[in-house]
C-alpha cells in the first residue's frame, strides 16, 4: 500500500510541475534587450531594425497589465522580436529621467519607435491590448 501511495505522490507531483512549467517555456514574449539606448540604437543599425522603447515606471498598473498581457502574446513577440530591438526603461532609475526630459515622456505607459540615429517615428501613450500593439508595430514599421 505504501508504494502505490509514493507512486501516486510522484505521478501527482510530475503532472503538476508540467501543468506549471508549461505555459512558462510555451510563452517567451517579446525579448527585451539588456543594455542602454545607445547600446540598443547600436544593434538596431547593425540589424537594420528599429528601437521599440517600452517607457514604464514600477508603479504603473497599466505598464505591469501590458507585461503580464500583451508582452507575452505570441503574435506581438513574433512580430516585435523579428522587426525591432526591444528595450524596457524604467523612467525613474538610471538614464530614464534624462530620457523622459528628452523625449518628453509624462504620461505611463508611453512606447515609443526609434531610429537608431534616436528620431522618433512614432509614439504611443497609454495601455494597449495584443491586437492594438501589433497594429501599432505594423504601422512603426511602415512609417520608417
Amino acid at each position: 500500500m505504501t508504494t502505490s501511495f509514493n507512486s501516486r505522490i510522484i505521478i501527482l507531483a510530475l503532472s503538476l510541475m508540467t501543468i506549471f512549467a508549461a505555459p512558462a517555456v510555451a510563452q517567451e514574449g517579446v525579448k527585451f534587450f539588456k543594455g542602454t539606448l545607445e547600446e540598443a540604437q547600436k544593434k538596431a543599425k547593425s540589424e537594420g531594425k528599429l528601437v521599440f522603447v517600452d517607457a514604464y515606471t514600477t508603479w504603473c498598473a497599466p505598464c505591469k497589465w501590458m507585461n503580464a498581457y500583451v508582452f507575452p502574446d505570441p503574435n506581438v513577440a513574433d512580430y516585435f522580436n523579428q522587426n525591432f530591438v526591444n528595450l524596457k526603461i524604467d523612467m525613474e532609475k538610471g538614464e530614464g529621467p534624462a530620457l523622459a526630459r528628452k523625449y518628453r515622456v509624462v504620461a505611463y505607459p508611453s512606447m515609443f519607435f526609434l531610429k537608431s540615429d534616436g528620431s522618433v517615428v512614432r509614439r504611443e501613450v497609454g495601455m494597449k491590448d495584443a491586437k492594438k500593439m501589433l497594429e501599432i508595430g505594423k504601422l512603426a514599421m511602415s512609417e520608417r
